[in-house]
């Protein structure tokens, strides 16, 4: 009789390891409107007492030129840490963050650089790239109708971080029809490699 419990324990305690499994295995989800919402993306630690952007700038540390992938995934870190956040217009924190806002909080966090703080004053940060040549960490800037420009960080693979009016921090795709509509232009403050060295530095001091 014993026995037969501890069968049917075992049983259910696999069953249940194996829900688990299938429903950790999102990875990225789209939404309607083209946004992206990351989870269980590779390389980036579920761990909560795990700082979100520790295994890029570990990883980043043992190399001499980093690949653009590291900055994207400290990037989809920090989407990961962010994300939830509701958006607010004039707010910096996680209790609310307008689209600049995030762009400074990412890049001071992320590769300790200063960006200004608003939108008008980003569009003028390092030189103007053709949207065909986008790197992961440059800027992307919209004008949708409205007196308010919007801003967010290129991840790569198409598709962009920023504090959306309506969700709030998310990822979306820049093929999606309402921002190819209102694309404006795209700017890089640092050179790839200059990010992935301050990614390498970010840890220390």
């Amino acid at each position: 009789m014993l026995d037969k419990r501890l069968c049917r324990i075992a049983v259910v305690g696999v069953s249940l390891t194996l829900l688990a499994g299938c429903a950790a295995s999102s990875g990225i989800e789209e939404d309607a409107n083209g946004g992206y919402f990351a989870r269980d993306l590779p390389g980036i630690s579920a761990d909560p007492r795990m700082s979100p952007v520790d295994n890029p700038i570990l990883e980043a540390r043992g190399l001499h030129n980093p690949p653009p992938t590291l900055i994207r995934r400290a990037l989809l870190a920090q989407h990961e840490r962010w994300s939830g956040t509701p958006y607010r217009l004039g707010g910096s924190t996680f209790r609310g963050v307008d689209c600049s806002a995030l762009v400074q909080n990412v890049f001071s966090d992320t590769f300790r650089f200063d960006l200004p703080r608003t939108t008008e004053q980003q569009v003028h940060a390092g030189q103007q790239v053709d949207p065909d040549a986008l790197r992961p960490g440059d800027l992307v800037f919209f004008r949708p109708p409205g007196v308010y420009r919007h801003v967010g960080i290129y991840v790569g693979e198409g598709r962009f971080l920023h504090a959306s009016t309506s969700r709030g921090v998310m990822i979306s795709s820049l093929d999606n029809r309402y921002w190819q509509r209102h694309f404006w232009q795209a700017r890089r403050a640092l050179e790839p490699t200059q990010l992935a060295q301050r990614l390498g530095d970010s840890g220390e001091g």
